[in-house]
């Protein structure tokens, strides 16, 4: 079956969609609520999963757009009086962050984050012409997890494809982080955006082991890397590095 290319502000035929319900828009599609068509917003072939009901369209490195649930990593521009005004990326909206958004925060138990500050964030509004709205707890709980929402002290944080961020978050043939866990002594945090945006610390094997987390990330991303090729990468560095 040939491939359908979609240009950003292409209708989607909906017979070429999951017929379900429960169907999800992936990066490069949206509804229009009010013609209830699906549209393009990246350019790229149109990809359908009909077993995981899911259609997206674009490629690896195609522009972050922005859909309530995703989570994200942003950093703070400025604050205002109720809110912190973050950047998602340079070619995405701003988006806002209510003060009180994070778990047990009160007028005085609030973060005091200052520029440039990075937090871990689920997007829980995201509608044509209006800003991008952020949370830092579970709606449906009020608590940080089990995302592990919140401000992201310390560390270091590298660019990936969103392509490959989603791929991580999905756990779709990517081990890479699995396998330089069980290398790197001590261990490391991570956070994954689906903004092409991956925070890494590493309190036991410092600079390194995050440099390290990080190289093989994006050596990962470069190559499309298969499973068995992600293993021996990781091998590759962590020798290179003296970590082993």
């Amino acid at each position: 079956m040939p491939l359908t290319t979609l240009l950003p502000g292409d209708k989607v035929d909906g017979s070429q969609l999951p017929q379900s319900q429960k169907r999800r828009l992936g990066t490069g599609l949206t509804e229009d609520l009010s013609s209830d068509m699906v549209c393009a917003v990246a350019a790229g072939f149109l990809q359908v999963d009909q077993k995981r009901k899911t259609a997206q369209s674009g490629n690896s490195h195609t522009r972050y757009v922005p859909r309530a649930g995703d989570l994200v990593i942003a950093q703070v521009h400025h604050s205002s009086m109720d809110f912190f005004h973050l950047s998602l990326g340079p070619h995405t909206p701003q988006a806002i962050l209510p003060q009180l958004a994070f778990e047990g925060a009160t007028k005085k138990t609030r973060p005091q984050l200052k520029s440039n500050d990075l937090v871990y964030a689920k997007v829980t509004a995201a509608q044509k012409n209006m800003e991008v709205e952020l949370s830092c707890v579970n709606p449906s709980t009020g608590k940080s997890e089990p995302d592990g929402l919140g401000p992201l002290n310390g560390g270091m944080v590298f660019d990936i494809s969103t392509g490959l961020a989603a791929r991580i978050l999905k756990k779709e043939g990517v081990v890479v982080l699995e396998e330089v866990g069980e290398k790197l002594q001590g261990g490391f945090e991570v956070a994954v955006g689906k903004n092409g945006k991956v925070w890494v610390d590493c309190p036991e094997g410092g600079a390194k082991g995050i440099i390290a987390v990080g190289r093989c990330l994006q050596e990962t991303d470069k190559a499309t890397l298969t499973e068995k090729e992600q293993r021996k990468l990781v091998t590759r560095v962590i020798n290179e590095m003296g970590l082993g």
